[in-house]
């Protein structure tokens, strides 16, 4: 596969792995490097000391190109990104602020810069601010997603039609169909979080894994709209939320609610009934824990077979 995002990023494929909080260490992104695609550090989850020790991992355990993902709202952001810079790091996804903020100062390193958009008007900052490629994620994702819920099927072609930037789709792809069906749509890319996120190398907790692989179709929620909208499965914390946001709570009132490591407490420590068990609406699809390089192997071959048969005579309009 030889597109924009492979060029852009001197990778085989055009998968991209997302940075999510307390699965996206240095074990998840360097199998996916190392699989062919672009494995990124989740950088939201990490502070400065322990980014740095995942960042001298990476470049033991692979030789291949791999990034930062780093959420501009993160507290220590300033840190992070002079770590980054220091350490050479060659490409950055940044998400959940503006484009604008520390793109010029990173490009100015030499860096590639990626940034996170769930609307089309976002998309065009982006081209404007000068980053390199574009991530148009649909509501479908898990974690935090946009306000307007715009599913990944409407926002490729909105986005695409909006910049003349290489896009990425994200959002509920986890199978070689979804790549094909983000590609027929204009994107020269995808990104998968959920799909990576309960892969072996996961430093996700086995029981948040487990948990993902029994969840069925409807079973995530998104929430917290008032706030910033989260996409999670439903737990006694996902009730409790939805029961405060029906009876008024004010913004302070849930920002005391969440003021208490909740991903952390679902994903990394495995404790489900008290925090946020973010996954995408994609899970309902997982049911089992395979390899990073099994599930490449899988996704390609299913994209290679459901071309062929786009292709056939069955579909010769």
């Amino acid at each position: 596969m030889k597109n924009r995002i492979t060029s852009l990023f001197g990778i085989r494929y055009p998968v991209i792995q997302g940075g999510m909080v307390w699965c996206s260490g240095w074990k998840l992104a360097s199998a996916v490097s190392n699989a062919g695609g672009l494995g990124l550090l989740g950088a939201g989850s990490m502070h400065p000391d322990v980014l740095l020790e995942h960042i001298n991992k990476m470049k033991t355990a692979t030789n291949k190109p791999w990034g930062v993902n780093v959420p501009l709202l993160y507290p220590e952001l300033d840190k992070l990104i002079d770590i980054i810079i220091k350490e050479g790091v060659k490409i950055v996804f940044t998400s959940a602020g503006s484009p604008k903020k520390y793109t010029q100062l990173l490009k100015q390193h030499g860096i590639t810069v990626v940034h996170v958009v769930s609307n089309s008007t976002f998309a065009k900052k982006c081209e404007e601010a000068g980053v390199d490629a574009i991530v148009a994620e649909g509501f479908e994702a898990g974690g935090h997603n946009g306000r307007e819920e715009t599913t990944t099927l409407v926002l490729l072609p909105l986005v695409c039609k909006t910049t003349s930037l290489p896009v990425i789709a994200a959002g509920g792809i986890g199978t070689g169909r979804g790549m094909l069906a983000s590609f027929a749509l204009g994107a020269e890319g995808v990104q998968i979080g959920s799909r990576f996120a309960v892969a072996a190398e996961s430093s996700a907790h086995d029981i948040f894994k487990n948990k993902v692989f029994e969840s069925a179709e409807g079973d995530s929620v998104l929430i917290l709209k008032k706030l910033a909208p989260v996409r999670l499965l439903k737990n006694e914390f996902s009730v409790q939320v939805q029961s405060m946001e029906e009876n008024g709570a004010s913004i302070d009132e849930l920002k005391s609610l969440l003021g208490k490591g909740r991903a952390k407490k679902a994903i990394f420590d495995g404790n489900l009934p008290e925090g946020e068990i973010e996954i995408g609406q994609i899970a309902a699809n997982i049911s089992e824990i395979k390899t990073v390089q099994e599930i490449f192997d899988e996704m390609l071959n299913e994209y290679s077979q459901a071309k062929k048969v786009l292709q056939s005579d069955t579909y010769n309009f």
